[in-house]
């Protein structure tokens, strides 16, 4: 039996929400998509990636052909010219079946196992991540980088020859959950913060993340904020 909780919000200094999300226990699967692009093009490119990864997945895709897919759908409706501006989208996907997860990903949007810790399963494709692993980075100092938000990857930014789609699968033990949200919610909130609202027993799923979009408006909200918590009993 899966139970989960979802929210978006547009924060407090945005005027519109380019982040969406999908979540559907009978398929388990469940997405966070946060797109770019300026005016309704970060809207409109995470609203096709989440479409055709969920389209995909339902017609048997895996969840890599169906992250690439997105990533080729999104590319050659902007070769078509009817979109004059760039769009990109990043993309964290999690797909649960009885007692195994998999996960997938693209760019800097988050996946999180839950229960005794908060551990982050996916890999931010992104500036500073990429500094850390050179050496050049202490990983102390991302939070406070001035380029933390520039990617490296992204859907419909590119190449298709050139995406890496991150992988992750797993068993799920008792007490195992997953977390995963935009880069909105972890700007705002440290793992510490995020691993003590999650572990909560006493809050439902629901209440959980309601606690958390709560929290990060709290701590100024400057992006948009979406979170997914499921977890498996």
């Amino acid at each position: 039996m899966i139970e989960f909780g979802h929210a978006t919000h547009v924060g407090l200094r945005r005027t519109r929400n380019e982040d969406t999300y999908y979540a559907d226990a009978a398929l388990g699967l469940f997405l966070v998509a946060d797109g770019m692009g300026g005016h309704l093009h970060g809207e409109v490119a995470a609203a096709r990636v989440r479409d055709s990864v969920v389209d995909l997945v339902s017609r048997g895709h895996s969840l890599a052909e169906a992250i690439r897919g997105a990533d080729e759908h999104l590319l050659a409706q902007m070769q078509d010219g009817a979109d004059l501006l760039p769009m990109g989208s990043t993309i964290a996907v999690l797909r649960v079946s009885e007692d195994r997860y998999e996960a997938a990903w693209v760019g800097d949007s988050r996946i999180y196992t839950t229960g005794r810790e908060l551990r982050q399963i996916s890999h931010d494709h992104s500036l500073v991540q990429a500094l850390v692993e050179a050496g050049q980075l202490d990983p102390s100092h991302t939070t406070r980088h001035p380029q933390r938000n520039v990617l490296t990857q992204a859907l419909g930014v590119t190449a298709i020859a050139q995406l890496h789609v991150g992988m992750a699968q797993g068993r799920i033990v008792p007490g195992m959950g997953f977390l995963l949200c935009s880069d909105g919610l972890t700007e705002e909130l440290d793992p510490a913060s995020i691993a003590h609202t999650v572990s909560r027993t006493d809050l439902a799923a629901q209440e959980c993340v309601d606690q958390l979009l709560l929290d990060a408006l709290d701590r100024g909200g400057k992006d948009n904020i979406t979170a997914i918590l499921v977890r498996s009993s």
